[in-house]
C-alpha cells in the first residue's frame, strides 16, 4: 500500500512517461496481462492506455488489472491508467519513507 507521498513522487515520475500499452476491444486478455508483466517486472512504473471502444469502466479495468497484476493503480487521467509494482530484485525506483 502506497501512502499520499509515495503517489506524488510516482505522479511525478510518471508526468514524463508515455503511454506505451494499450488495452482495445478486446479488453485484457492473458496476452495483455503478460506483456503488461513483463513491462513492470522491467520498468517497475509504466502507463497503459484504454481506447474508447472498451465498453468497461477505466475504474473497473484499473482494479482487475490490480488483482491480476499485483501492483497499484498511481492514478487515472483520462484514458490513461498509471501502474506500479516494485521489483525486488532489480528496484530501479526508490520510494520516499
Amino acid at each position: 500500500m502506497l501512502n499520499s507521498k509515495q503517489i506524488k513522487y510516482l505522479k511525478s515520475l510518471a508526468n514524463t512517461l508515455e503511454a506505451k500499452y494499450q488495452i482495445g476491444k478486446n479488453n485484457i486478455t492473458d496476452n495483455t496481462i503478460e506483456l503488461l508483466d513483463n513491462a513492470l517486472k522491467k520498468n517497475e512504473l509504466i502507463k497503459v492506455s484504454v481506447n474508447s471502444s472498451v465498453k468497461e469502466e477505466k475504474e473497473e479495468i484499473s482494479q482487475i488489472l490490480k488483482n491480476r497484476l499485483y501492483c497499484e493503480v498511481v492514478q487515472i487521467v483520462g484514458n490513461v491508467i498509471t501502474l506500479f509494482r516494485k521489483n525486488l530484485k532489480d528496484g530501479k525506483i526508490h520510494l520516499p519513507k
